[in-house]
């Protein structure tokens, strides 16, 4: 199924967090938080200001971001579960730093 999001939202697939800890514990299930960040899979046109005119996302699919904890709504899309969420929801986008491209 295609979806598109309308207006200023997106639709965002969590990226899941580690079962391990750096120093080799194993989490739990039940001890995992749901984790705040992901992958824009899809992105409405963007908003319109007073005049009618759109204001451009300042996010496109792919990009991967951070979110707050009760940021979205969960919908469930062709089994997957998924976040929709307005733009405005997402706290930055993550960027792969130099030294890790490298690597």
């Amino acid at each position: 199924m295609a979806f598109t999001p309308l207006h200023d939202r997106v639709l965002v697939r969590r990226v899941e967090s580690e079962d391990k800890t750096k120093g080799g514990l194993i989490i739990p299930d039940t001890a995992k938080e749901k984790p705040a960040e992901g992958e824009i899979v899809a992105v409405g046109a963007g908003a319109r200001d007073e005049d009618g005119d759109r204001i451009a996302m300042d996010v496109k699919v792919g990009d991967r971001i951070l979110f707050g904890k009760w940021s979205g709504t969960e919908i469930k899309i062709d089994g997957e579960d998924l976040l929709i969420m307005k733009e405005s929801d997402i706290l930055g986008i993550i960027t792969p730093s130099s030294a890790a491209a490298a690597a």
